[in-house]
């Protein structure tokens, strides 16, 4: 080592020897900074966000020393994606101490529409849902799915995933259901595993992307489906008594050695735990994740527990819920006792500054934090090398082989519930009627008409239903009844009594099925599948192998009469977790 460095940057001392050296060397300020996380846009670094009107990246960096952000949107061209990250770096190189950023990201892979808790894949290979992952029910493929994930993130200099979600999908009308591998914990559990597996390596080092694994202690038993994000949706009940099987794919991710873990917004009601949400919940944090399942990596809020902001033009209040009466240096005093280590969607450091010199808050206990966050930018290798090559983001970055496989992935997924008459895979050469469909995708295996009366067949895909709800940000989560409208089923029979129908639903949760079966000579669902791949196993050029992640309800009765802690629960349902058919 040169006399003129100091033992954190000696890169062969182990992480936790040079964590400790930097830890020492820090000033309150540059403390504080580490204990935020937020959002951030690719765009010009010293002017001000396009996300969320957020301060510039310049200012945050070197106002408030903060050195975590999560990406949101994309360049066109990866390898501008890599060169703002490295234009990003080399600010932070030149602010106080320089400690490298670590950026992460939400899922930005797959189909979701949903700004709130996920990215279109852009750039990016397009790969199912993780319910399209669940539903092909393979770890092996898994394991590839996010050791692609992780080359990808690697090349733009993303080093953080966000994700997996492996909450528990007992709630079927939860709008966050399609971020799950469905509702059996045994299943979720092992493909968790391997996803954290592909993420990281062998183990977590420079080659490696961290996980966060979301949203503990498990936010599928939301109260009436209702998502937590709003104030409706606070309450997580457990009338069935079933806290345990949420927890197991947490057990088993934390077996796995997943470093970062979310806790969700929800409060646990009519628990042995104090009714206020996970993030200020000691009993839940210090004691059962730290204390009862070892956990010793990073907890990192949910994004916005402290502050009231505007989102998309309205008002958006901070999820403190079961601590709304709080001011916000009062949740964030009880966020810290309760043992968080990071502040999710928030920028700010200097009320925790101003704590502490107050003498509300002991630097010690930021000491504990911090020392975390620094051990895992050593194991990352982020101080060694904080840089990525352009021109290598262009080359994997959506690479042929990685397209091929999300594909490939996207066809296994599809499910096949009813094939009257062996009427798949299609013959080339129909008429055929098309509506939610992309004409072109059908590639010439069968013509397109314009009449249905004139069709051998039609080609229908829906998506899932649900209940318009807020303007702006709510309007993104698919919530309330799962029924498809009575204007639909009657178009639906109308159509039925001109052309033989073939339907397809896009499922980012359940959906009452039944009245579309009847209908239809094959009912087919997907979970984020493109037309050209759907097409491809319509006729037969591929094979489907999914199998459902969860129980299709028979009806709304069923659900409401449900349990949502309780996995299975409704009553007489149209098609089981498993089904699925195969030619």
């Amino acid at each position: 080592m040169r006399q003129d460095t100091h033992p954190y940057q000696d890169s062969t001392l182990s992480p936790s020897q040079r964590a400790n050296d930097l830890l020492s060397r820090l000033d309150l300020e540059d403390k504080a900074g580490l204990m935020f996380q937020t959002m951030v846009s690719y765009g010009p670094l010293d002017q001000r966000n396009p996300a969320f009107g957020l301060p510039s990246l310049a200012s945050m960096v070197v106002k408030r020393r903060l050195n975590h952000f999560n990406l949101i949107g994309a360049f066109e061209s990866p390898g501008e994606m890599a060169a703002w990250q490295n234009a990003a770096q080399d600010l932070a190189a030149g602010c106080g101490i320089g400690i490298p950023i670590t950026f992460s990201s939400d899922p930005r892979h797959g189909f979701t529409d949903n700004p709130g808790t996920a990215i279109m894949a852009g750039p990016f290979s397009q790969w199912p849902e993780p319910l399209g992952l669940a539903a092909i029910g393979d770890p092996v493929v898994v394991e590839e799915f996010a050791d692609t994930v992780r080359r990808e993130y690697l090349a733009v200099g993303l080093r953080l995933a966000l994700h997996p979600q492996i909450d528990l999908a007992t709630e079927p009308r939860w709008s966050r259901v399609g971020g799950t591998f469905g509702e059996d914990a045994t299943l979720s559990s092992v493909l968790a595993q391997a996803y954290v597996r592909g993420l990281r390596g062998p183990c977590l080092g420079p080659d490696s992307v961290s996980a966060m694994a979301k949203h503990f202690p498990g936010g599928g038993p939301q109260k009436d489906g209702e998502d937590a994000h709003f104030e409706y949706g606070k309450d997580q009940i457990y009338p069935a008594g079933q806290w345990d099987y949420h927890l197991k794919p947490f057990i088993a991710v934390i077996a796995a050695g997943v470093s970062q873990i979310m806790p969700y917004y929800g409060r646990p009601v009519h628990t042995e735990y104090e009714e206020v949400g996970f993030g200020f919940n000691a009993g839940v944090l210090r004691g059962l994740l730290r204390g009862q399942l070892g956990f010793d990596g990073i907890i990192c809020t949910d994004w916005g527990l402290l502050t009231d902001v505007e989102l998309f033009g309205q008002p958006f209040p901070a999820r403190a819920w079961g601590v709304e009466h709080l001011t916000r240096e009062e949740r964030m005093l009880k966020a810290l006792e309760a043992g968080i280590d990071q502040f999710g969607g928030e920028l700010c450091s200097s009320v925790l500054v101003d704590l502490v010199r107050q003498g509300k808050v002991a630097e010690s206990r930021l000491d504990e934090s911090v020392r975390r966050l620094l051990v895992e930018k050593f194991r990352l290798g982020l101080f060694d090398n904080r840089h990525v090559d352009p021109s290598q983001a262009d080359q994997v970055v959506g690479c042929e082989p990685f397209r091929a496989a999300g594909l490939a992935a996207q066809r296994a997924s599809v499910t096949v519930l009813k094939n009257t008459g062996a009427q798949l895979p299609l013959p080339d050469g129909l008429k055929v009627y098309t509506e939610g469909i992309n004409p072109a995708s059908l590639g010439g295996l069968a013509a397109v008409v314009e009449d249905p009366a004139q069709a051998d067949l039609a080609l229908i895909r829906l998506k899932a239903p649900y209940e318009e709800r807020g303007p702006g940000f709510e309007s993104f989560f698919h919530a309330g009844s799962l029924e498809f409208s009575p204007a639909l089923v009657a178009h639906l029979e109308e159509l039925a009594d001109k052309v033989p129908l073939v339907i397809d639903v896009y499922l980012d949760r359940a959906a009452v099925l039944a009245p579309l079966a009847g209908l239809t000579r094959a009912l087919t669902v997907t979970y984020g599948t493109s037309d050209s791949a759907w097409v491809d196993v319509v006729f037969g050029r591929a094979q489907p192998k999914g199998r459902l992640p969860f129980d299709i309800p028979s009806s709304m009765a069923a659900v409401e009469a449900s349990r949502p802690d309780a996995p299975f629960d409704t009553a007489d349902p149209s098609y089981r977790f498993g089904d699925g058919l195969s030619y």
